[in-house]
């Protein structure tokens, strides 16, 4: 799937070197179909990094995606580059004020587990967000704490802060295979995650709202959604690179944090020997299973019809 990007975004000329398909506007308008329009709300700190994990799982498709970059207003991290932001992203009130709908919503995890949601200074307009996507956007995907903030707010599921870090990569088992999210799956994943909460299985399925379809014995839910597939949860992070678990290692160790290695990740179990990249297929057939089947094969052509 081409990904429709501007050029100049630095992850559009990451994504070129590695032989990724990106286009550009003036190729886009060439071609007779709608672009599946998605919106990515990215809350992490290294916004190039994960706009770039992002949109090369977006791409591995037949489909065009118009990609539309969000940032929250009511908060900007010291991190990000003022300068980024304002040529490449958009605010959520940007958009719904020019009545904008969106085949998908990607929301993205955030290092604010250990946060009260409340005291989240952008929970008010994540709120706003999700309230919104009911009406304006088909099907919403919520990544690690987006998951658990997602989780909290529509079917209030609090979480619960584990005594020792989620931090490491996870075998799931896939629950339902008749499920179209995880058609084409082994029966076994890996995964990696990174979190100090989590959302209990039994709380979630005490719920009756929402379908657990893979799971680990030791870092709990992996992929969750809801009936109608239109609100999709994954509490891990898949989208991370070889050594992106390395480097929140090494920036929790010289913050001073009581952490342990990432577990199953290290090669021969050396800190520094980065582990070959295992979990990339899996997540790309999720990406792909939910453009297809949550999004392109039930959102309507016309876009403003989504209600």
């Amino acid at each position: 799937m081409p990904v429709k990007v501007p050029l100049s975004l630095p992850s559009a000329q990451l994504l070129t070197k590695e032989n990724i398909f990106i286009m550009d506007s003036a190729r886009a308008v060439s071609q007779e179909i709608r672009p599946l329009r998605i919106a990515v709300l990215n809350l992490m700190p290294n916004k190039i990094d994960t706009e770039t994990q992002l949109l090369r799982l977006l791409s591995n498709n037949p489909l065009q995606v118009e990609v539309v970059l969000l940032r929250t207003a009511s908060y900007n991290p010291k991190s990000a580059a003022r300068e980024h932001l304002e040529a490449f992203y958009r605010t959520f009130e940007e958009v719904k004020s020019e009545s904008m709908k969106f085949d998908g919503l990607i929301v993205t995890g955030a290092p604010v587990e250990k946060l009260k949601y409340e005291d989240v200074a952008y929970w008010e307009e994540l709120k706003s967000i999700m309230d919104w996507a009911e009406h304006n956007v088909y099907s919403s995907m919520y990544i690690c704490w987006a998951a658990q903030a997602a989780m909290f707010y529509l079917y209030g599921i609090e979480k619960k802060v584990v005594p020792q870090k989620i931090f490491g990569i996870f075998e799931s088992k896939v629950l339902d295979k008749r499920n179209p999210l995880v058609r084409g799956f082994d029966d076994y994943f890996a995964a990696p995650h990174s979190r100090h909460t989590q959302v209990d299985a039994s709380d979630v399925r005490k719920c009756g709202m929402v379908d657990i379809l893979a799971e680990s014995e030791e870092a709990g839910i992996y992929l969750a959604a809801d009936k109608s597939l239109r609100k999709v949860f994954v509490f891990g992070h898949g989208e991370y690179d070889a050594d992106t678990l390395h480097n929140e290692y090494m920036r929790d160790l010289s913050s001073g944090a009581d952490i342990k290695p990432p577990a199953h990740y290290y090669l021969n179990g050396e800190v520094g020997k980065l582990p070959r990249l295992s979990w990339r297929a899996h997540e790309s057939l999720l990406i792909s299973n939910w453009l297809n089947y949550c999004v392109y094969q039930a959102t309507p052509y016309d876009i403003e019809t989504i209600k």
